[in-house]
């Protein structure tokens, strides 16, 4: 009778663990590749975050709540790049501005100008390429004082040779040279010039841009002056709106008045068109006419001529015609009959340069504002002031530059 076999126990279980081990070791791998501690299927690539996908961190100067207008936005990006930039007014006027070459910072061209609310969208690009939105927001305090404008010549306009531009301010102009950098003079041939501050007749800071010579006739002359968001400084007050204007250059006139000779000439390019006699301010007192060159400021036509207003009592009080104005301070060429036998042999008026009806029509329906009148004579009060009317001609062209604020 043959007999069964019993192996040992121990050695009946060894398969069981080795093939435990077996499935253990095979299942590490795949345990490996999941995600969060979840199996996926063999051969799956899951992509694990980088440094290169973090978001890119976007500063924007100023921002939040209220601040003070007259500086520039300022945004800047770490991290990654600026793709775009955009700022925005309440009323949809944007601050443009250019993105530097290396996409980090991004700088208005303009500044943020008083009492206004600005939106700000900035878009980025991380070094991995992942493309986001950034807005931002602020608003600027609004102007406690507001400073203004009057300038010459008007929009349009055709003038002389000799017409300066001419900005008189309402308020006072502490930050000049900053106010300078704003303005911006564009001509079609490239004419050399210069600004220069004065204190206007009427005692008002003004800033005059003129030539260093006469202007070419058909010169097409631009003043941007981009003024909103400027501060005067001091008590002057804010700039909150840009002002220009376009002109052209007529031809080239030049009235010369000699009044040792009592005598007017209209000279047009270069050629003698007519010779007037004319009585200038009688010598010996403060009736006298100006010299140097004065500018026609303004054809005003019929006008009522009052000796009370400008210091000479009750000398006169009269309607006068043709009145052509040269100086704030009351000189003009005008028709001035009631002087007739003086025309051309003495000079008899109160500072004035006075001619007949007949030549005073003609004359007036000759010249423009703008024109130069160059003036000689031995008695006469003096020179004619850069702020008394347009009298920058005065002035040497190393003297007027000189009176920029940038020099």
């Amino acid at each position: 009778m043959s007999r069964t076999r019993v192996l040992p126990r121990s050695r009946v279980l060894a398969p069981a663990r080795v093939r435990a081990a077996v499935v253990a070791a095979l299942l590490l791998p795949l345990a490996a590749c999941s995600s969060n501690g979840s199996p996926s299927a063999p051969g799956t690539k899951v992509k694990q975050p980088t440094a290169d996908d973090r978001p890119v961190t976007v500063t924007v100067t100023p921002t939040g709540g209220r601040v003070p207008a007259g500086e520039p936005v300022k945004v800047t990006a770490s991290g990654g790049r600026l793709t775009s930039v955009t700022v925005t007014d309440g009323e949809g006027h944007r601050l443009t501005g250019k993105v530097a070459a290396d996409g980090r910072s991004w700088v208005s061209d303009r500044k943020a100008v008083p009492g206004a609310a600005y939106a700000v969208t900035a878009a980025t690009r991380s070094e991995g390429g992942t493309a986001k939105s950034t807005r931002a927001s602020f608003t600027t305090a609004p102007a406690g004082k507001v400073n203004k404008v009057d300038w010459r010549p008007g929009t349009g306009s055709t003038v002389g040779i000799a017409q300066p531009i001419s900005l008189v301010f309402d308020n006072p102009v502490e930050n000049r040279a900053e106010v300078e950098k704003q303005l911006r003079i564009t001509t079609s041939d490239d004419t050399e010039g210069s600004w220069g501050w004065i204190r206007d007749y009427s005692g008002r800071d003004r800033v005059d841009w003129r030539p260093k010579e006469y202007w070419k006739p058909g010169t097409k002359v631009t003043l941007n002056a981009e003024l909103n968001g400027t501060d005067s400084g001091a008590d002057g007050g804010w700039f909150v709106r840009d002002y220009s204007t376009t002109f052209t250059i007529g031809a080239r006139q030049i009235v010369k008045v000699d009044l040792d000779r009592h005598q007017l000439t209209l000279e047009r390019d270069g050629e003698t068109v007519r010779r007037i006699p004319v009585s200038g301010g009688t010598p010996g007192g403060d009736k006298r006419s100006w010299r140097g060159t004065a500018v026609l400021m303004a054809k005003e036509g019929t006008i009522n001529m009052n000796s009370e207003t400008v210091g000479l009592a009750d000398a006169y009080n009269k309607m006068v015609d043709y009145s052509m104005r040269l100086t704030w301070s009351g000189m003009y060429a005008h028709a001035a009959p009631w002087n007739a036998r003086w025309f051309g042999n003495s000079n008899q008026s109160s500072g004035c340069i006075g001619m007949s009806d007949a030549n005073a029509a003609w004359f007036y329906g000759q010249v423009r504002p703008g024109d130069p009148f160059e003036i000689t004579g031995k008695d006469t009060k003096g020179v004619v002031a850069p702020g008394n009317g347009f009298g920058a001609w005065n002035l040497s062209w190393s003297e007027w530059q000189h009176k920029s604020a940038l020099r």
